[in-house]
């Protein structure tokens, strides 16, 4: 299938912290076509994570609207939005987040098991996709005996095991040195190419995200400008 096509309009994103309303966005209006492969770029602070966050429906927005593929989610009930997610959107995070009792296969299938496949067919569906990234070696490792590239690398399985159409990346090769960090750039142009999903990374890497089609800045909540199709 095709990557998701996502149209945020006027989001919002605040907190209540010591009595004070904090605003972290301050009104989004950007459209991602299927396929796109983003990045977004900006100082710590500005609300990069957030809007992660919220697109991944990890988080409500204050306000504003996050269609995706056309179908608003925040209409949907709460146990519907947690099935849509594990259906639709992988996340890959700057921290692994690896169970350290599973081996990197089990961790990988675990969002499929969860999305109702059985046991056998998620393990070799984990299995195919560890071998994509390079890990067909390490399959019965746990994330202990695994370097921070090789971990970083299971979590990107993790995510692609349901076939999600939407890829949200936050910090992926923050904890990773440069090399490692250029091989996982590399892995994750490779599938955009080969699968045509929608991926959109948050970076601090100024090498990582000159290399990306297309490049958002934020700045203080906002979207300051837009480098690569227009938003």
């Amino acid at each position: 299938m095709p990557g998701a096509r996502l149209e945020i309009r006027d989001l919002k994103k605040s907190f209540l912290h010591g009595g004070q309303v904090i605003e972290v966005l301050k009104g989004i209006d950007l459209t991602v076509e299927p396929g796109e492969m983003v990045a977004v770029i900006g100082a710590s602070g500005v609300g990069k994570s957030t809007l992660l966050h919220v697109l991944g429906t990890l988080d409500t927005p204050s306000s504003g609207t996050l269609h995706f593929d056309g179908q608003e989610v925040g209409r949907l009930s709460p146990r519907a939005l947690a099935g849509f997610r594990n259906r639709s959107i992988g996340f890959v995070f700057q921290f692994h987040h690896l169970l350290p009792e599973f081996t990197a296969a089990e961790n990988v299938a675990l969002p499929a098991m969860i999305g109702g496949q059985t046991r056998a067919g998620a393990l070799a569906t984990a299995t195919n996709l560890l071998e994509q990234v390079g890990l067909s070696h390490r399959l019965t490792h746990r994330p202990g005996e695994l370097s921070g590239g090789e971990q970083q690398r299971v979590a990107l399985a993790r995510a692609l095991v349901t076939e999600p159409r939407l890829l949200l990346a936050d910090e992926p090769t923050g904890n990773l040195d440069s090399v490692t960090g250029a091989e996982m750039h590399a892995l994750f142009v490779a599938l955009n190419e080969q699968r045509g999903m929608t991926m959109i990374v948050v970076t601090h890497n100024a090498d990582l995200a000159q290399r990306m089609p297309r490049r958002i800045r934020m700045v203080d909540g906002r979207l300051q400008d837009v480098a690569g199709a227009a938003a």
